[in-house]
């Protein structure tokens, strides 16, 4: 018998919704976050948002800026700031390619979600993404609200 293989399962603690919406995502790509413990236990408990969060490059670095994680109530003197930037785990490889798309005009790098890996280890997906337009919004809208219509008429048809 051979067995089929399974994708990964992930833990997502959060995730930008509003992503996809307001960006062409061409590429993903899986990230490291270096975080302080409190922050790790509050990602554990969900206290954390990504929505306005950006990533970007930072003295030969690439850092998360502007995604906020509750302070952890139970940490004490060793507590965190919210809105600090977090610097992000990349190879040299990954850095260097990022840093050459991100040049190109129109291209940013976003945060798509925050996860935990099967080994526990907090990660995070970034997407590069160019900006759409007014139209391109309103289009994906309409593609979309098709596609229910479609799948409602397919499920009262079969019923």
């Amino acid at each position: 018998m051979v067995k089929k293989k399974t994708a990964p399962i992930r833990k997502v603690v959060a995730q930008n919704k509003k992503a996809r919406y307001n960006y062409h995502i061409s590429d993903t790509l899986e990230a490291g976050i270096m975080l302080m413990g409190s922050e790790v236990k509050s990602l554990r408990s969900g206290h954390v948002s990504i929505e306005e969060a950006w990533a970007g490059g930072k003295e030969g670095d690439f850092w998360l800026f502007n995604s906020y994680i509750q302070e952890y109530k139970q940490a004490s003197i060793q507590n965190h700031d919210s809105k600090r930037p977090r610097k992000l785990l990349l190879h040299k490889k990954e850095l260097a390619k990022l840093v050459k798309k991100t040049q190109a005009k129109g291209v940013t790098v976003v945060p798509l979600c925050i996860y935990f890996n099967l080994k526990g280890v907090a990660k995070i997906e970034l997407g590069l993404g160019a900006g759409k337009n007014l139209h391109d919004k309103r289009e994906s809208d309409k593609s979309r609200d098709w596609d229910r219509q479609k799948q409602r008429a397919l499920r009262e048809y079969n019923s």
